[in-house]
């Protein structure tokens, strides 16, 4: 669906502020950034030709099986693809062994203009009708670089479409602002799981009792994104009346905050919170009309399949590189039968991930019901994402335990895909 002249303005000058700064000369990304301007305002030229010709009406999107991204799309992920492979991959390590975001890395994705996608066109973002496909390429293609650090950049854009989605005409007003100025956002965590056997994110321990203007929150959750540095959290609890989302300020009397180090996912800066008797006024609750909490948990478990298509494509193409390239017996690697079908699996499955994850936004997009095809999307993305991360690992011999070549953080985030909700909203 093309952007509108308006909204395509915005994008372009978003592009051009990112090519005015300092830090794409230091990462070299400097010709990357002037092709895709020079692809942005081609395209728009483009459109607005289109448009002013009186063509005969042709087929639109939803009346064909297309699987072509768009002009503006195909724009947006090279943009991306380039910064994840030039920039979040050579930092993933340290990032990795430090278990924190790289200072600065917050700054410059917040200059790329990633919340923008996650707030509407009249509060000054780029958010159209349909951008949950849209936000799947972007989370895909950040992940290529890696996944840790892709989750945390696109925190903000999560809490964005969280609050533009299921919010009060009035509470985005006065939130969403925010996430398009100039300075990056408050910091925002999304807060589902709970330290429960088996968590059940539809089953909340967590509860919200309401007492006169004020709703007070008592409970625990875990492994919340982006947790430790958050000033802000949209916490998900039981009313009695089914479960609802609350705005939370991370300083609010009886919120305990403390890290929680995890297998994988270290950069993000995964954290328990503890809430006891949390007072939240009842503005703060997410009130916006037609409230669908189950909606809101699939779109969240589409994000997480997204950044899996983007590490499991980086294991493809890193262990296809590697076997080419891997000699034994005067021969690489790749030329032995039980490695190549290793790998054309990997390959198979990877496609098969990503048909379902894109039908399944694309069906989000059009309004369709799409919950059958987001659990189908999780279930197969637990499985075989992390699959093809121990097959990456166990492809590269003994090299694949050793943190010299990235596969064994892939592997060990690929595993959270299977246990993680909330956190994420495309």
């Amino acid at each position: 669906m093309p952007m509108n002249p308006n909204t395509q303005g915005r994008a372009l000058a978003v592009l051009n502020r990112v090519a005015q700064a300092d830090w794409p000369d230091r990462l070299k990304l400097r010709k990357a950034f002037e092709k895709l301007l020079y692809r942005g305002t081609r395209v728009g030229f483009l459109l607005a030709a289109r448009r002013a010709r009186k063509a005969p009406r042709q087929a639109s999107a939803d009346e064909l099986f297309d699987l072509s991204l768009s002009d503006e799309q195909r724009m947006l992920v090279d943009m991306l693809d380039a910064f994840a492979l030039q920039t979040l991959r050579p930092a993933a390590h340290d990032a990795d062994a430090r278990a924190a975001l790289p200072a600065g890395l917050f700054n410059q994705a917040h200059e790329l203009g990633l919340a923008h996608y996650g707030v509407g066109e009249a509060l000054g973002g780029l958010a159209g009708e349909r951008t949950i496909l849209t936000n799947a390429l972007m989370a895909e293609a950040l992940a290529k670089g890696d996944l840790s650090l892709a989750a945390v950049l696109l925190a903000p854009l999560s809490a964005a479409n969280c609050i533009r989605r299921w919010a009060s005409p009035e509470q985005q007003a006065a939130w969403l602002p925010a996430f398009v100025a100039a300075q990056p956002a408050p910091r925002t965590a999304i807060a589902v799981s709970e330290p429960a056997l088996l968590f059940d994110p539809l089953r909340l321990a967590t509860r919200a009792r309401r007492k006169g203007r004020h709703y007070l929150l008592s409970g625990e959750k875990c492994l919340v994104l982006d947790g430790v540095e958050a000033s802000r959290l949209i916490v998900a609890a039981e009313t009695g009346s089914g479960p609802a989302l609350f705005m939370v300020e991370a300083g609010s009397k009886g919120l305990q905050l403390r890290p929680e180090p995890a297998m994988g996912l270290k950069a993000c800066g995964t954290a328990r919170v503890r809430l006891k008797g949390v007072k939240v006024p009842v503005e703060n609750r997410l009130d916006g009309v037609g409230f669908d909490y189950q909606a809101f948990l699939d779109l969240g478990h589409l994000a997480w399949c997204a950044l899996s298509l983007g590490t499991a494509q980086a294991a493809l193409d890193y262990v296809v590189g590697y076997c080419n390239e891997r000699t034994a017996f005067g021969e690489p690697i790749s030329h032995r039968q039980g490695v190549a079908f290793m790998i054309a699996d990997m390959a198979i499955e990877l496609d098969a991930i990503r048909l379902i994850v894109w039908r399944a936004c694309a069906r989000a997009d059009r309004g369709e019901a799409f919950r059958r095809e987001a659990y189908l999307a999780r279930l197969l993305c637990a499985e075989k994402a992390m699959k093809i991360g121990t097959d990456a690992v166990q492809l590269l011999g003994g090299h694949g335990f050793t943190q010299e070549h990235p596969a064994e953080r892939w592997y060990r985030d690929l595993r959270a895909i299977a246990v993680m909700s909330g956190g994420l909203h495309l």
